[in-house]
């Protein structure tokens, strides 16, 4: 009966653990999720509002031409004497010397009647001269309330673009004919291509006028009625062009202006994070389509760390409940207690020997135990800190409280850093973790982690690091190293009559070589080749895991230096060879 008892408390418990283990994952990947998608809706935002102000300001560029030209004297004559060659002439030559200056496509002036009596294309094959426009929208918008705006493919040339026109007036106010400038939008489509993701500019009946997609132009985003076809066709918009549907359908809002659609594009279906911008002046919107292949990452590495986190505590939780339990056997019965811990430690130190063997295979594909260890230090320096602020608080010393509190939260911060870029022993680091950096600065913000204790033990520094040593790395990941050592020195350094920290640092060969050493007697001999091998320590039970050294280990392996051991007259020295920066970008 105990047996069965046992047997149920066991599976309840491994359940509860997997069930909290599920939880925590679950939980950790919706927070990632959410974070990551509102982190990449901010930034398509922002690329979006580059491309409408660029679009902006292009067509401003343009807006006042015809209408500065309307004013043109030769303009309002050849409108009075259409007749008159030699004026059409002149005019044909003026208008393409100003297009050329402006930068536009075409210039051409239209009669009250929608016919072209100029044009600055008047020499090509393409000419606008005696074409009629008078079913075009933007010369009835001109007609009508003086000036006019339009995209639409050309009818003569077949090429799309934005025609901006404005009225052309006699001295009693009537309007005579019409002037207009044709903008093609190719060159920038093209220089499009090359950016991330699919843009794309749709018109007032939401259809693809630009994009980034050759595949995707003219497709309409909404269904077209009937009655709009007609107008389309009516006023061969998009002339010859066979316009396509984009279907699509919501997955997720995620803002006013975002949210996950899935597309059935030209090239399959897929989930995009949808963005979109509004452009009043131009009656146009931007889109900006994204894949989401980061945001799956970021939450599997939340999911990775979450899991880690609640083995650990689980595990703690364990300890915890079955240490009570020993006690309270030792309560009950201290002399059959004596007995059974002999018989049990035998057993435990065979099971610790598998355990450790099996931690060390879980550590190069988990990170539950390195994880604990590497953000023990941070907070040994936030304990440092906070006890700092209680003696300045109850000094009365707020602006230098205020102060800490501003590098608390830096800690904090780091933290939150340190549980996203650890990685495992075995694992390269991802190349865009490299960065240029200054190693005096990493070693000082190190040393003012490590100020308060440097100060209560009266360890004299002794720092040496030219301001031209510029190495390539990550910056967290390389100011570890240097927290560990130098806090290895400071452990070494206890007790001693001599506390002394020597820091220097000289060019070898293509890279700097950064050496540490202390005062504190050496490293044993025997124990010169183990010091880098994981979970080998010696220092006392509870006091450190033996990972310090390991993980800094395959850190500067990563980053492509070494990490050296041995001793000189005064104690242990570390020596940390990396590559210099300029060598690495000429690589």
């Amino acid at each position: 009966m105990s047996s069965l008892h046992s047997r149920y408390r066991v599976t309840l418990v491994v359940a509860l653990i997997l069930l909290g283990l599920l939880l925590s994952m679950y939980w950790a990947g919706r927070i990632a999720e959410q974070r990551a998608w509102d982190e990449r809706s901010q930034e398509a935002r922002g690329q979006l509002q580059l491309y409408a102000q660029a679009i902006h300001t292009q067509v401003q560029r343009f807006r006042s031409v015809p209408a500065l030209l309307a004013l043109d004297s030769d303009i309002q004559n050849l409108l009075g004497n259409p007749d008159d060659k030699a004026l059409r002439d002149r005019l044909n030559l003026r208008l393409e010397e100003q297009n050329q200056a402006a930068g536009s496509s075409v210039l051409y002036l239209l009669d009250r009647h929608g016919e072209t009596l100029a044009a600055s294309n008047w020499r090509d094959w393409s000419s606008f001269v005696g074409n009629n426009y008078a079913f075009r929208p933007y010369f009835l918008d001109a007609v009508a309330n003086d000036t006019g705006r339009y995209f639409a493919v050309g009818v003569t040339t077949g090429i799309p673009g934005y025609f901006l026109s404005s009225s052309v007036k006699n001295n009693a106010g009537e309007v005579i004919g019409v002037l207009v400038v044709k903008l093609e939008l190719e060159d920038m489509q093209r220089e499009w291509v090359g950016q991330s993701g699919i843009l794309l500019i749709s018109d007032s009946l939401d259809i693809v006028i630009l994009t980034n997609r050759p595949a995707w132009r003219f497709r309409y985003l909404r269904p077209l009625s009937d009655q709009v076809r007609e107008r389309l066709v009516a006023a061969r918009r998009y002339a010859e062009q066979n316009l396509q549907p984009l279907p699509s359908d919501s997955l997720q809002r995620l803002a006013a202006d975002s949210e996950r659609r899935q597309v059935e594009g030209p090239d399959g279906r897929r989930v995009y994070l949808w963005q979109q911008l509004q452009m009043p002046e131009e009656d146009w919107t931007l889109h900006l389509l994204q894949e989401p292949q980061q945001i799956a990452e970021s939450v599997r590495s939340y999911r990775l760390a979450a899991a880690g986190v609640w083995m650990t505590l689980a595990f703690l939780l364990l300890f915890l409940a079955q240490r009570r339990k020993t006690r309270r056997i030792e309560q009950r019965n201290r002399s059959e207690l004596e007995r059974l811990v002999e018989e049990r430690t035998r057993e435990l130190h065979t099971a610790q020997d598998e355990l450790v063997h099996a931690a060390r295979m879980a550590a190069l594909g988990q990170m539950s135990a390195a994880l604990a260890h590497e953000i023990n230090q941070p907070l040994t320096a936030l304990r440092m800190q906070l006890a700092s602020q209680r003696l300045l608080l109850d000094s009365g010393r707020t602006e230098a409280v205020k102060e800490g509190i501003g590098q608390v939260e830096g800690l904090v911060e780091r933290m939150a850093a340190l549980t996203s870029h650890l990685k495992t022993f075995a694992r390269k680091s991802p190349a865009g973790l490299r960065q240029r950096l200054s190693l005096a600065e990493v070693l000082e913000q190190a040393l003012q982690l490590l100020a308060p204790r440097i100060r209560s033990e009266a360890v004299e520094v002794i720092c040496e690091v030219q301001p031209q040593a510029w190495v390539s790395g990550d910056a967290i990941r390389l100011e570890q190293v240097l927290i560990n050592l130098l806090t290895n020195a400071l452990d070494a350094m206890q007790g001693t009559p001599v506390r002394q920290l020597r820091i220097s640092c000289e060019q070898s060969h293509n890279g700097w070589r950064l050496r540490v050493a202390d005062s504190g007697g050496g490293i044993a001999t025997e124990h010169l080749e183990q010091v880098f091998e994981p979970f080998f320590t010696t220092k006392p039970v509870g006091q450190g895991l033996g990972l310090g050294l390991a993980v800094s280990y395959g850190i500067v392996r990563d980053l492509g230096g070494t990490l050296e051991a041995h001793n000189d007259d005064h104690g242990a020295v570390f020596e940390l060879h990396l590559p210099a920066a300029e060598s690495i970008a000429d690589a």
